[in-house]
């Protein structure tokens, strides 16, 4: 049941990018696909940068945690140390995704005379579809941790207060 803000808000991501991939419409030729490149690529490259440091920064931060859940003196139960693995699990495919993706923008992108037809619409897919992917894994990701954090400090807070 925890995991259902999860799942819904990548779903939710995942829904607009599938929405804004058939808002374009469908990429006809290549020149039309290296302009939608070029597109994606000015953007792009802050996005994944940006997804890339929030998921190299909340790994960080996911040690900290357990240092912190190792030396608290309440009893953390095994939901809590799996919830800190599950938000670096996210965090480290988000950061590999991102990577990849900011390998694949600064491919160069022009009329080459020996790439095979269809390249660069495949191309496009290919970006479009990992920027969508990143963005989703970081929303889990986020929501993970916001789901981890509400159970620690149900841990540590006297009472029923949380």
């Amino acid at each position: 049941m925890r995991f259902i803000a999860v799942y819904l808000t990548t779903a939710l991501i995942v829904l607009i990018g599938v929405g804004a991939r058939f808002a374009i419409g469908n990429v006809y030729s290549e020149a039309e696909a290296t302009n939608l490149i070029s597109s994606l690529t000015q953007t792009g490259l802050y996005l994944g940068s940006a997804i890339a440091g929030a998921s190299a920064t909340t790994l960080a931060l996911m040690l900290t945690l357990l240092g912190l859940t190792s030396q608290a003196r309440t009893d953390f139960d095994a939901g809590v140390y799996k919830s800190i693995s599950q938000v670096a699990w996210l965090s480290t495919v988000s950061l590999v995704g991102a990577v990849i993706l900011l390998l694949m923008l600064v491919l160069p992108v022009g009329e080459f005379e020996k790439m095979p037809e269809g390249w660069y619409r495949m191309m496009y897919e290919i970006i479009f579809a990992l920027t969508v992917l990143v963005c989703a894994l970081l929303t889990a990701t986020v929501v993970r941790l916001f789901l981890a954090i509400r159970h620690v400090i149900a841990r540590v807070t006297p009472g029923d207060a949380v």
